[in-house]
């Protein structure tokens, strides 16, 4: 038996009620649903949040933490939710409520669930929108792979265990790796 997914335009999605405690992206007009982080999930994100705030200045800078629709493209809809986006508030193009520019820095957390496939989709559509840096963290492995935008692709530029991280956009800040761990 074959069954079909209704896709969703932009216009039918800004209408939808939201739905607490749900999390769903929409990739190429389609919901998907997600399940919710698990704890290490969220300590990774929560912690690295609370190290990158103090060294930015809020008025120009805005991190947000998995709580934001970021607009990839309206036809066919594609909306991601990165467990953290930096920008410069001066770059943020806002429309419906939802972000239509590309962050500065994305970070993605794995989850023993994503697969390879999930996050190539997703890198490519943080690439389409032109998201110059992407860090992509795996717990289980303790890494951090660093991704540039070059000549309009994504390339892994690093990938490490310990030692420092400095956004390209954002020089002043430092991320000592060993302080995103939480005990």
């Amino acid at each position: 038996m074959a069954t079909t997914t209704k896709l969703v335009t932009y216009e039918e999605w800004l209408t939808m009620p939201e739905v607490d405690g749900v999390i769903q992206e929409v990739v190429n007009g389609e919901i998907v649903t997600m399940p919710a982080p698990k704890t290490l999930h969220g300590d990774v994100v929560e912690s690295l949040a609370d190290i990158l705030r103090p060294q930015v200045d809020p008025v120009k800078v805005r991190i947000r933490i998995s709580v934001f629709g970021l607009i990839i493209r309206q036809d066919p809809l594609i909306m991601r939710i990165p467990d953290l986006a930096m920008f410069y508030k001066s770059n943020v193009v806002a429309l419906d409520g939802y972000i239509h520019s590309a962050p500065e820095l994305v970070v993605e957390v794995l989850s023993p669930a994503n697969t390879r496939s999930e996050r190539e989709a997703k890198l490519r559509d943080y690439e389409s929108l032109g998201v110059p840096e992407i860090w992509v963290i795996s717990p289980e492995a303790s890494t951090f792979e660093v991704l540039l935008l070059k000549e309009a692709k994504l390339t892994t530029v690093a990938l490490q265990r310990e030692g420092l991280l400095r956004p390209t956009q954002f020089p002043e800040v430092t991320v000592d790796i060993a302080t995103v761990w939480r005990d």
